[in-house]
């Protein structure tokens, strides 16, 4: 018998868990059953994803960095890198302006529903407002300063300190580069059998997947909000729904145009992260699962892959960027404030790097929210109206976050002649002419 595909797997677990938590939300015990019996096993899915997403960094960027032979290719790949990222979410931030200002989904909402939801939510932005505050109260260069770790094994034990184990992964293969292969290879063949164990052991995560997927869905449908707030801002999902569809379909042209490869061949090959990352709103926790899809589905080289999703999952939040454009002309609109031209390329400037600096977890994109509007001088207070579908957003901005991490990993392969047939398992540093390389004059 033929085995059902991951993502079917998923998307089956996805529906069992919409059904499971509609039909025990007629009973007045449901939601404590679903709560107490159902939701923890979901988060114990979501908690083995974070456990190995520091060790899958460390071990597959220090193994792609110093695989890279010297530091020549290592600034070449990271400045691609980087460049692409910035440009993709400039993209973003501005196709969900055009969106916003299209739909206009703040003039759909009146008095009374704008004050019960400010009356609802109020606890809730005040404590994002806070967290806010306290990043704006940093200098100038604190992010370069946090961006280096006092101590390894703090940053690692905190998975809101991706980036510092970033750098520290990027010096330590450095380092690799720097010494004479004699005394580097020991260490090499240590990182290269740690990876393997790792994704070894997403595989056996991954079995799980479904009852995971399940889990957490049936505790969304449980704890969501009423349904009179989600009609009263249809307008406003409709226009961050709309946005992101759009950058999938940017995603796909950008590796139709530049990678000769259909939509159903990307499609196909990223749809199990795409929907686990619905699942769990976090790219840190979708990551293992991203980077053996880029890999071994799409076609991606390690060398590229174990470098540019890493990075992309810390610093690349396109849906994020996208999501914070419409919410915050949204909550404008609401509060019938006309925003000039300059305001928006505002936005549009201050969602871009505070997209980069959003932590790769569920809601991080709020706080830096509330950096966006204090820029744009929208009432903060603002942020209330919107906490109600927060969460079913976050769980899409995700998953258009995977998105546009697995396309620059595809992009970046092609130019570094490193985008493979996916069916070839054992490339080697040299890429010989029989392991069908996908030429780039394609």
């Amino acid at each position: 018998m033929k085995k059902i595909a991951l993502h079917w797997q998923i998307l089956i677990g996805m529906a069992a868990g919409i059904l499971i938590g509609l039909l025990f939300t007629q009973f007045t015990w449901g939601s404590q059953i679903i709560t107490d019996w159902i939701k923890p096993f979901g988060n114990i899915f979501i908690n083995s994803l974070k456990l190995i997403a520091v060790p899958l960094i460390l071990a597959s960027l220090i193994k792609g960095v110093s695989d890279l032979k010297d530091i020549s290719s290592l600034s070449q790949m990271g400045l691609k890198t980087i460049v692409t990222y910035i440009f993709t979410t400039l993209i973003a931030v501005s196709i969900g302006l055009g969106v916003v200002n299209l739909i206009q989904p703040g003039t759909s909402i009146d008095d009374d529903t704008r004050q019960e939801l400010l009356d609802a939510y109020a606890g809730d932005a005040e404590l994002k407002k806070q967290d806010a505050e306290r990043q704006k109260e940093s200098g100038p260069l604190q992010a370069l300063e946090d961006l280096v770790p006092d101590n390894i094994f703090g940053a690692a034990s905190d998975n809101s300190n991706m980036l510092q184990v970033i750098f520290f992964a990027i010096f330590f293969g450095i380092g690799l580069i720097l010494i004479p292969d004699k005394q580097s290879k020991p260490v090499k063949d240590f990182f290269d059998g740690f990876n393997e164990v790792i994704l070894k052991m997403i595989d056996i995560i991954m079995l799980a997947a479904p009852y995971g997927v399940l889990a957490l869905m049936a505790a969304l449908v449980v704890e969501a909000p009423s349904a009179d707030l989600f009609y009263a801002l249809l307008y406003y999902t409709l226009a961050v729904v709309s946005g992101l569809a759009l950058m999938i379909g940017v995603y796909i042209m950008f590796v139709w145009i530049f990678t000769k490869k259909s939509p159903g061949f990307f499609l196909n090959g990223i749809s199990p992260a795409q929907l686990l990352a619905i699942s769990t709103s976090s790219s840190a926790a979708t990551l293992p699962l991203t980077m053996e899809r880029v890999e071994e589905h799409i076609g991606v080289h390690p060398q590229v892959a174990s470098f540019v999703l890493p990075i992309g999952a810390t610093i690349n939040m396109d849906g994020t960027s996208l999501y914070q454009a419409v919410a915050a002309v949204f909550i404008a609109q609401a509060f019938g404030m006309d925003l000039t031209l300059g305001t928006q390329l505002g936005i549009i400037a201050t969602a871009t790097l505070a997209s980069i600096g959003s932590a790769a977890v569920p809601g991080a994109g709020m706080v830096m929210l509330v950096i966006v509007l204090g820029q744009a001088g929208i009432p903060e207070a603002g942020l209330a109206l919107i906490f109600a579908m927060d969460r079913p957003l976050d769980m899409l901005r995700t998953s258009v976050n995977v998105t546009g991490d697995a396309t620059v990993s595809m992009l970046i392969a092609k130019s570094q002649n490193q985008l493979h047939d996916p069916q070839v398992k054992n490339w080697d540093d040299d890429y010989p002419k029989n392991s069908k390389v996908i030429d780039n004059k394609e």
